[in-house]
C-alpha cells in the first residue's frame, strides 16, 4: 500500500468524512486526539466507529487515538473494540515499548503508524522501532508537541525552517523509519494556503528519503501526491540505468552517456520503479 498523503480530518465532522475520501489522498486520517475538543470526544468516537464500519472495505483509514497515558485512551479502545481500520495512529509514542502496549490490547492485528516525536524521551527511542517493525506501517513525527513540551518559543525560524532542535528529531525519524524498513511520513504543511511553500516543502521532504507526508486540508493532497510520485523524466532515468546494468551484470561500476554509474545509483533506480508502479497500482 502506498503511502504518499495522509489527509486529518476531525473526528467530530463526519460532514467532512467523505470529502476526504474524495480528495484524492492515499489514506484519510479520522482524529479523536487533537482536533477534537474533550466534550466532544464521544461523539467523534461514535462518528468514527460508524464510518469504519461502513467504508472500511473501500477506503484506506486511519484512526488517531489519543495517547496511551491520557483519560480518553481506554473510551477510544472500546469504541474501535471490533472494528478494523487500516491503521491506529498513535500519539505521543515513546517508542517499541509503546507500540507493544497498543498491539496488545487489539485481538488482532492492527498496524500502528506511531508519531515517534512528541515528548522529549520519545527522541531516545526513536531506534527501537526496528524491534517492532512487523507491528508497524510507517514513522511520522511533528514539531509542536515537542517544542510546547520543552517549553520552546518555536519550533521554526522566520522563514519558517525548523530550528536546530527540531531538524535533528525530523532527521532521527527518517533514519528510525529507514532502519526499520517501514515508510518515514513527513509531517504537516500548516500553511495551507501557500501551494507554492507546500511544494517546496514536500519536494525537500522526498529529497531527503521520506516517501510520503501528512496533510491538514483537501486542497495540499494534489501537490503532495506529485511530489511522492516519480515523473516520466524520473522513471526513463532509471529504466536506463537498470537496463545498462542488466547488460553488464559483472560490472559494479558502469558508464552511461558519459558519467559513472554505481550499484547505489541501480538501487536508487530500482527504488523509483518500485514507486511508480506502486503508483499506477
Amino acid at each position: 500500500m502506498r503511502l504518499r498523503s495522509l489527509l486529518f480530518v476531525p473526528g467530530d465532522r463526519p460532514e467532512r468524512f467523505d470529502k476526504a475520501l474524495s480528495s484524492g489522498a492515499d489514506a484519510v486520517i479520522l482524529d479523536l486526539e487533537d482536533s477534537v475538543s474533550a466534550q466532544n470526544k464521544q461523539a467523534a468516537r461514535d462518528a468514527v466507529r460508524d464510518f469504519v464500519v461502513r467504508r472500511t472495505a473501500d477506503a484506506t483509514l486511519v484512526v488517531r487515538i489519543n495517547p496511551l497515558a491520557s483519560p480518553a485512551f481506554e473510551d477510544d479502545l472500546a469504541a474501535l473494540a471490533d472494528v478494523s481500520p487500516f491503521a491506529i495512529m498513535l500519539p505521543k509514542a515513546e517508542g517499541a515499548p509503546s507500540v507493544r502496549q497498543l498491539a496488545s490490547r487489539f485481538s488482532t492485528a492492527v498496524p500502528i503508524l506511531p508519531i515517534a516525536t512528541e515528548t522529549p524521551a520519545a527522541i531516545f527511542e526513536i531506534g527501537s522501532y526496528r524491534d517492532v517493525a512487523p507491528h508497524l506501517c510507517g514513522l511520522t513525527w511533528g514539531a509542536e508537541d515537542l517544542s510546547a513540551a520543552m517549553g520552546a518559543a518555536t519550533a521554526r525560524e522566520i522563514d519558517g525552517r525548523y530550528t536546530a532542535p527540531y531538524e535533528l528529531a525530523r532527521s532521527l525519524v527518517l533514519f528510525g523509519a529507514h532502519a526499520a524498513s517501514i515508510p518515514a511520513i513527513e509531517t504537516v504543511y500548516p500553511d495551507f494556503r501557500n501551494l507554492d511553500g507546500l511544494v517546496a516543502y514536500a519536494a525537500r521532504a522526498r529529497r531527503d528519503g521520506f516517501s510520503g507526508m501528512m496533510a491538514i486540508h483537501p486542497n495540499q493532497v494534489e501537490a503532495i501526491n506529485r511530489a511522492f510520485t516519480p515523473d516520466a523524466e524520473e522513471i526513463a532515468w532509471a529504466e536506463k540505468i537498470v537496463t545498462a546494468f542488466a547488460a553488464s551484470s559483472d560490472s559494479g561500476v558502469i558508464q552511461l552517456e558519459g558519467r559513472m554509474v554505481d550499484l547505489p545509483h541501480l538501487k536508487l533506480a530500482k527504488r523509483i520503479l518500485e514507486v511508480a508502479k506502486m503508483s499506477d497500482e
